[in-house]
Parts: C-alpha cells; structure tokens; sequence
C-alpha cells in the first residue's frame, strides 16, 4: 500500500506548551496572594483592582481557562494530529485558536480587576468577551472536526471521543449561560432571573467543571498515560462504557449546588440522583487509567511523568468520589458554604489537573525539543514538592470545613445559638488558613523548579519543526467487514454520528431540568409583596457586583433550625424574581446578607466599609474606601432600567424619567441618616474644607457610591416577612 508523506504541527503545540507554563504561574501567584489575604485582609489597602473581590474571579479564570485551558490545546493539538495520522486541517484556525485564547485572556486579566464582571462563577467575563470566547471555541471545534475528515487513520480512538464530547458540549453550555442583555460596552444583565438564573448558572458551572476540567483530561490521561508507560490502555470496552455513561450522566448534576436552596425539591432530588450515579462512570474511568500501568510500577517508581501521572488519576478518583458524596443532602447540609467545599475544589484542580498537566509537559517538552530532560532529580524534586504542598493544602481546609459546619449548628440548652457571632467561628480557622497558605506556597515552588527544570530542557534542545511522518491513505471498508464489525467500531467510523449522538446525549439532561423551570410558573410561586428596586438600589447592586461582594456573602437561607436563627426567614423562590444575576453565592466567609436590611443603622454600614475592623473585631474583610470617595455613575441609569423592562421587572415610564430625582430623594435621606454620627460630620467637613481651600471639586456625599451601596443592603429582605408569607398562603388556601 502506497503511503503519504506529510508534517505534523509542532510549532502550534510548542505555543500552547509556553503559554500553559506562563500563566500557570501567574494564576498559582494570584491564588496564593488571595490565601494571604485572608491573613492579611488589608495588604491591598486602598488599591480597588486588588481587592479581594476583584482578584478571586481573576484567579480562578486564570487557572481554569488560561493554564488548563493552554494545557488541554497542547495536548490536542500533539495527540489528534498523531491519532488522525494528519496535519491540522488549516494552520490558520490553529493559529486563531492561540493567538485569540491569549488576547482573551489578557483582556481578562484587565477587566476583571476594574469590576467588569457578571458575578456568574467561571462565567464572569463581560458580553463582548462571552462572543470572543464563542468565536475561537468554534474555530478550534471547526478544525478539529475538519482534520477527523482528512484522517488517514479509519476509527477513532478514545481519546477523540472525548475531545469531541468537550467541543460540543462547553459551546452549548457558554452560549446558553452567556445569554444575558447589554446595557453598555462592558456592561450586562443574564436574561434570566434570581431561581432560574442559579438553575442554569450551576448547569453550566458543574459542567464547565465536567466537560472543561474533565473530558479533555480524561482525553489526555487515555493518548499520554499509555505513551509514557509504554503499554495499551488496560480496557476499550471499558473506555466505551465510561465514555457514554459519563457524558449522559454528568449533564444531569448540577442541581446539587443547589440543594436546600429555593430551586424546586424535583430539580434538587434528580441532581442527587444522577450526582450519585456519578461515581460508577467515573471510578471506572480511574480504573482504567490507573490498570493501564499494570506491569510498568517498577517504572513509576523512577520516571517523575509517570509519578505525576498517577498522583492525577489518584486525585481524580478522589474527587470524583467525594463530589457524588457532597451531593447527598445530609452531607450537603454540613459542607455547603463551607471551606470543605474549598479543600474539595483543590484537590481537583492541584492533583487532577495540575499534576496531568505538568505530567504532560515533562513527556512533550524532551519530545519537541528533541533531547533529554534537564534532570529528572528536580522532576522529582517538584513531583514531591508538588504532593505535600496538596496535602498542606487540602487536609486544613476539610478541618476548617467541619469546624465550621460545627460552630454554626450549635446550640446552648435554652434553644440560643452557641456562636451567635459569626467571627467566632473565623477566629477559630485561622490557624486552618495559615496551613493554606504554607501548601499554596508549596505547590508554586514546585512550578518554579519545574519553570527551571524546562527552561534548561529547551536550551538544551534543537528548535522545533514541523514533524516528518507517513502512512497510507484512507481507504474504504470493504462491505464483508463492515457486516463483522461490532457496533462501536462501525459508529468511530462515523464521526458526525458519533458527534450527534454524544450532543444529544448532553442535551437531555439539561433540556429536562431547565426548560421546566423557565416555562412553569408554579416552579416558582410569586410574592405579591416583593417589589422591584429603586434606581437607587439597582446602582448599589451593581457596585455590590462589581466589587464581588458574593464571593464572601450568600444571599440563600436554607430551611434549617441555626440559618433561621441566625440569619431570619428561610428563602423563598418568589424574592428572586428581579435579580438579574442572582446572587445567592457559594462561600461563607462572612454572613448571609439576605435578612440585612435593617439589621444595622446606615452609619454603621458607611464604617463597615471604612474600616470593617471598627466595628467588626477580629474581622478579615478589607476596607472599600474608595467607594466612601467615589462619585456614583448615574449616566447610564436608565438604560439599566429600560433593559430590566425587557427582561420583565414592572418599571413604569414614570419610574425611569424620575430617576435621577427618585436617586437623589433616597440619597439625601441616606446622607440625612449618616449626619447622626459625629465622626461623620467631622471628617465630612473636613473633606469640604480640604477641597474648597484647594480648588478642588467636592461631591455631596448623597452622590456617592457607599450612599448607593447602603440603599441596596437595606433593602434587603425588607420585602418579605413571616407574617406576609402567612397571609399569603392563606388567602391562596
């Protein structure tokens, strides 16, 4: 048979492997830099793009979406072109595909820190972003499909599978959680609202973690783990199986985020279900990873690739028992908004993603570069570097995570809480944050050494070219073994049926859960009480966004005897109904703000946010004074409220012409109420003086954005009481 020379791509892979390393370091320093944080709540002070709320959505987005995300296009990148026997089938799209991933990311890196955000969790790039990020995601599905078309290699390997799976389904779930209406160039509100916003959100945000996180690895551990141990994956029928199974299964799960919540008891019971059938697919996947090492153990124990390796796998079965477990509800109960989830999370990302990912790079760097590692001394010196730093890490935050549920539950003889103040409980995990700290510290090291480790590996080396290969064409099947064929086989040999059939997989899950949702109303029940906010308090949400204020605080009490007592009244579906996003969060490092408004007198919030020591003590929340200096943005307030008529909030014509008068009225109240405290009036007549004697402008503070901010927090949950829930359920008896 005639064979066919060509040259595989390495230059794309090489791009994506140097890109993978930069901001794996930039997104380990940013995370590290939020663990001190939590020590050193002001060693920001007064720097607004890095504060906390600003910098935690940064991190996460420069982790997920730049370091695995450069990790998994490298890896495809290397493995399909020599799965399909085939160059890419268009260098340009492969280029589009880097050079747009990287523009992405650094526009990401600008606008988060500045408070262009969403709030949505790993959703909260902007809506010019959200197209950016539609447009190389397809253009990088557009030239994978296309090279499955020039292959020369007839069935399709497990691993394309998964590439294909991960394609299609983050594409429907980006574009649908994306949908959101633009008020401005870099502003927006999610179509939808408050129940089913947090429906769809967590829909997306389970499986950003499914088919971003875990597909495309799973992918990678099935082409890398049998190269580097040099033996056959352990079972295809097996991989069959998780394939399938895994991907029809995980669409279903991210109701679980939400359990207790006031999404519907039905949508919550069939996340639990199907988060618990989760672990089948998934330790079988594990399974088979971990037995294709089955003889190779004596070279785990001196090649720092295969070490990594395992360690991966190892963390994946972890963490894909632990999650089906934190579904349940009676765990769930204890775990949720806790640092438990925390530990969970990181065990995922460090040992999962992390060690599969530097794992690859140790085998492709020498590959490319055409020479021996560096030293595989430092290899293992990181591997082991790497470990501890994950179990310095993890093992603190699970504490941290019991501590709290613990504290919080509580309760002395006479029915009162026993840690009524919530900062007694942070007091008490501190220690618990210092370890943190330490094995974040840990793990970047071990980055660094292996930043070395490769820097002397490429210098050592040649430069990277195109790679030389051969094999024959494609030719057809001959009918009498098409007739042989089992059915798999003859579906690989089809990748648009594979294709459809693996979206149409995804798709029911997510079309049976929220579709119900958006359409029946009974799902959630209105509240004739809850009412619209002020334009006043639309602005103090948006700066509550743009600060992510909801990375700390829930806006979510669940139906137990401690969140009731502590917090107030139970959440209701029908409260949310003009939240556009919803903000119920999924981290208590401070308290539940549902039942705020109120609470606390406006002055008391204006120190809050001054000095939150001042009336905290022992508080680790970082002061907001610029937002004590700030002058409100009221340009574009009208344009919000006219897009929240189009999203369905009733605000009449006359609302929004009188909003700026209707502004400056709750203002001028709000400053009215701060003038009771002397301290306020003496530092407010000395900023006066400071400006008149200095020619500089001076902005009343019921113009300000701590007086907008204060409207929002005291409106919450001053809509709906007891007796109001009460009265309405009576009359609709």
């Amino acid at each position: 048979m005639e064979t066919q020379q060509f040259y595989y791509d390495n230059k794309i892979v090489k791009k994506f492997m140097y890109a993978t390393m930069l901001w794996g370091i930039v997104g380990f320093s940013v995370g590290l830099l939020l663990a001190f944080m939590f020590l050193f709540p002001n060693v920001t002070d007064g720097i607004p793009w890095l504060s906390f709320g600003r910098l935690r959505p940064l991190h996460t987005n420069a982790v997920i979406f730049a370091f695995v995300g450069n990790a998994i296009f490298a890896g495809v990148y290397y493995s399909l072109q020599r799965l399909l026997k085939t160059r890419m089938a268009s260098d340009f799209l492969s280029n589009f595909n880097f050079w747009g991933w990287q523009l992405i990311i650094v526009v990401a890196a600008l606008t988060l820190p500045l408070g262009y955000t969403t709030s949505k969790e790993y959703a909260e790039l902007e809506w010019p972003i959200d197209i950016a990020i539609a447009l190389v995601w397809v253009a990088w599905g557009v030239n994978m499909i296309w090279t499955i078309f020039k292959r020369r290699q007839r069935h399709l390997y497990v691993a394309v599978w998964f590439y294909l799976a991960t394609f299609v389904t983050v594409a429907v779930l980006h574009i649908f959680n994306s949908l959101e209406l633009p008020v401005s160039f870099l502003k927006s509100y999610s179509v939808y609202a408050g129940v089913q916003d947090a429906l769809v959100q967590w829909w997306y945000g389970h499986n950003a973690v499914a088919f971003f996180l875990t597909t495309p690895f799973l992918g990678l551990m099935y082409y890398f783990v049998p190269k580097a141990a040099n033996r056959p994956v352990y079972s295809y029928r097996l991989s069959i199986v998780h394939f399938w199974s895994l991907i029809f299964i995980y669409i279903w799960a991210g109701p679980h985020h939400l359990l207790y919540s006031a999404l519907p008891d039905w949508a919550q019971n069939l996340g639990v279900a199907f988060s618990v059938m989760l672990i089948a697919p998934s330790w079988g996947g594990m399974i088979n990873g971990l037995l294709t090492l089955r003889g190779a153990w004596d070279k785990v124990r001196t090649d720092p690739v295969l070490k990594f390796m395992v360690v991966a796998i190892t963390g994946y079965g972890m963490a894909t028992f632990e999650g089906p477990m934190l579904s349940l509800k009676n765990v769930n109960a204890i775990a949720h908004f806790s640092d438990w989830v925390i530990a969970h999370v990181h065990v995922g990302a460090l040992a999962w993603n992390g060690f599969m990912t530097f794992g690859v790079l140790y085998w492709l760097f020498p590959k490319l570069f055409k020479t021996k590692l560096y030293s595989r001394n430092l290899a293992n010196a990181h591997f082991w570097i790497g470990t501890l730093g994950i179990v310095i890490y993890a093992l603190p935050m699970y504490v941290a995570g019991f501590v709290q549920a613990s504290m919080w539950k509580q309760f002395n003889p006479d029915g009162t809480l026993t840690y009524g103040n919530f900062l007694e409980t942070v007091a008490e995990i501190i220690p618990m944050y210092w370890m943190r700290a330490i094995g974040g510290s840990l793990y970047i090291v071990g980055s660094i050494v292996m930043l070395y480790n490769i820097t002397m590996t490429v210098r050592s080396g040649s430069k990277v070219k195109d790679e030389l290969a051969e094999a024959p064409a494609l030719e057809r099947v001959p009918k009498y073994r098409q007739k042989s064929e089992k059915y798999h086989a003859w579906l690989e040999r089809r990748p648009v049926k594979l294709t459809i059939y693996a979206t149409i997989a995804i798709l029911i899950g997510g079309v049976i859960q929220i579709i119900p949702t958006l359409l029946v109303k009974s799902n959630i029940p209105t509240i004739t009480s809850v009412k619209p906010y002020t334009a006043l308090e639309l602005e103090g949400r948006d700066i509550y966004i743009r600060e992510g204020c909801v990375g700390c605080h829930s806006q979510m009490i669940r139906p137990f005897r401690s969140e009731v007592e502590r917090y107030g009244e139970y959440s209701k579906g029908g409260e949310y109904v003009y939240d556009h996003p919803f903000l119920w969060g999924s981290k208590r490092t401070g308290p539940d703000l549902l039942r705020v408004g109120g609470k606390y007198s406006d002055n008391w919030h204006f120190n809050h946010m001054y000095d939150p020591q001042s009336t905290s003590s022992g508080s680790i929340m970082p002061a907001y004074q610029w937002l004590i200096r700030n002058e409100l943005d009221k340009s574009d307030t009208e344009d919000k409220m006219k897009a929240m008529v189009s999203l369905g909030v009733p605000y009449t014509d006359e609302d929004i012409s009188n909003a700026q008068k209707s502004m400056l009225a709750q203002g001028t109240k709000i400053e009215e109420n701060l003038y009771s405290d002397p301290d306020f009036v003496s530092s407010y007549e000395e900023d006066k003086k400071y400006a008149k004697e200095n020619n500089l402008p001076f902005v009343e503070m019921k113009n300000r954005e701590i007086v907008a901010l204060i409207a929002y927090l005291q409106r919450l949950g001053t809509d709906i009481k007891l007796v109001d829930i009460e009265d309405q359920l009576s009359l609709k008896k």
